[in-house]
């Protein structure tokens, strides 16, 4: 089964496919996801986007990382999708419940949402094309 296929069991995490920075940090997620939890997908492609009520607004997925649970239940954005994963990922299980403290989603909130608007200086770039660097086959 392709990482990219949602099924009923696993959620589905929407990311903007075409960032390099988005990309990387996808790489990581799926290292961090053992036992398949999570599915992912470019927003960018927009005949395949989930089916959520109310519908997903196309820019705003591109904005921020979406997740949209298996069970089809409330999506969460940015920082609260990342909050949402916390608990399901099994490196970071141990972390989520510090994600709640008072502050912190205040703080989380402004974090990322700095990265997401600064994600295209945060990757080299090329004539305005952000790559990340081919990793070395062993």
């Amino acid at each position: 089964m392709n990482a990219t296929d949602a099924t009923p069991d696993r959620a589905i995490v929407l990311y903007d496919g075409d960032c390099a920075f988005c990309q990387r940090s996808i790489r990581i997620l799926r290292a961090l996801d053992w036992f398949g939890r999570l599915a992912f997908q470019s927003a960018r492609d927009t005949d395949r986007l989930p089916a959520t009520e109310p519908p997903l607004d196309p820019a705003k997925l591109i904005e921020e990382m979406h997740v949209v649970p298996a069970a089809r239940g409330r999506v969460r954005a940015g920082f609260s999708a990342f909050r949402w994963m916390a608990w399901r990922l099994p490196p970071t299980v141990l972390l989520a419940p510090f994600l709640y403290l008072p502050g912190v989603l205040w703080l989380g909130n402004r974090a990322y949402r700095w990265v997401a608007r600064n994600r295209f200086n945060l990757v080299p770039c090329h004539d305005g094309a952000c790559q990340v660097p081919l990793r070395k086959k062993s």
